[in-house]
């Protein structure tokens, strides 16, 4: 298994230059951005910084979508940054949540999303290609054939398929291990039916994770939950509560949910927070000591998740980043 770290736009570029150095030299491979221009500051500058202080470390937003930017302008910005860390960047990719709802705007349509997946694949390979209203193909000169590693966001059935059929990994946000076993299996099938070999495909597993006695860890993890449930609602107000390819347990902790204020997009001040359940927060999240650490992220691994990417939003970031470098990632290196 893999280990990743992902911030926020609001941390400060100094202490993010110290964060990912820290992270690199703990045995993290991975360092995510939230990709949320109105909320926080645009992330593409400051994985830009990072890579100048990281040698193997790769980079990417968590998530991205197709309707922020004109997809050559995006395409351009992947394939530079490629370029500049010398072949240490992924993306992440959704249909567009806070990105695009705190503007009042609306998730882009799968169909979209999986067009956008083939043309900035090729147009960062080096390939001619034309989207959109564009008279003109297009196709950058300066391309050197990096082939672009895309993750999908997804949880309902229609989305996992298309994970499966044009993504080379999917972005799971919750730790909760049938609930993943479940929608990575979806995914993987689905990309089997379509005639792909699906042996490499990646799952990451996108959660906070926070050491200290139960009651700590509920108290700074409380606002994840809350995230995970607009994909969640999103996901029952198009196909229901009752069907098969869909798990109950993900689904049921919503149901007395109220809302969700964007502009306190993965906080803890945000004011919808109070249908969520204690057990909801540890079922979702990896907490407590490190061997509770150590044998949930186990149970992920035979889940089939291949990365686990801790969001560090919740304070003691050095700590959380020390304590993983010390024994929680030699535990799966071993």
């Amino acid at each position: 298994m893999e280990f990743g770290i992902c911030f926020k736009g609001f941390v400060e570029p100094k202490r993010a230059r110290a964060l990912v150095r820290q992270a690199e030299n703990a045995g993290f491979t991975y360092c995510w951005f939230y990709d949320s221009h109105i909320l926080w500051r645009e992330s593409y500058m400051a994985m830009a910084m990072c890579m100048e202080h990281t040698t193997k470390m790769r980079f990417g937003p968590c998530v991205t979508n197709p309707n922020t930017r004109d997809w050559s302008l995006a395409a351009s910005m992947f394939g530079s940054l490629a370029k500049q860390s010398e072949g240490r960047f992924d993306i992440g990719l959704g249909r567009g949540d806070s990105a695009v709802r705190v503007m009042g705007l609306k998730p882009a349509p799968l169909k979209r999303l999986e067009e956008f997946t083939h043309v900035v694949k090729a147009l960062v390979r080096g390939d001619e290609a034309q989207y959109g209203e564009c008279p003109e193909p297009v196709k950058f000169p300066w391309a050197e054939g990096y082939e672009l590693p895309i993750w999908v966001a997804a949880y309902g059935p229609k989305a996992l398929s298309s994970a499966g059929r044009v993504g080379d990994g999917l972005i799971l946000q919750i730790a909760e291990p049938s609930i993943v076993k479940w929608l990575a299996s979806t995914a993987i099938a689905e990309g089997e039916k379509a005639g792909r070999d699906m042996s490499n495909f990646k799952v990451m597993s996108a959660a906070p994770a926070y050491f200290g006695t139960k009651e700590e860890c509920i108290a700074a993890t409380r606002w994840f939950p809350a995230m995970v449930g607009n994909h969640v609602a999103d996901i029952v107000e198009k196909y229901g509560t009752e069907r098969d390819d869909i798990p109950e347990a993900l689904t049921a902790y919503i149901k007395d949910r109220k809302g969700y204020d964007y502009s306190k997009h993965g906080q803890s001040d945000n004011p919808y927070l109070d249908f969520i359940t204690d057990e909801i927060i540890e079922g979702f999240s990896v907490l407590g000591a490190a061997e509770q650490h150590i044998a949930k992220l186990g149970v992920l691994k035979d889940a089939g998740v291949t990365q686990f990417n801790i969001y560090l939003d919740n304070g003691k970031e050095e700590q959380i980043i020390a304590e993983y470098g010390e024994k929680i990632i030699p535990a799966f290196e071993a």
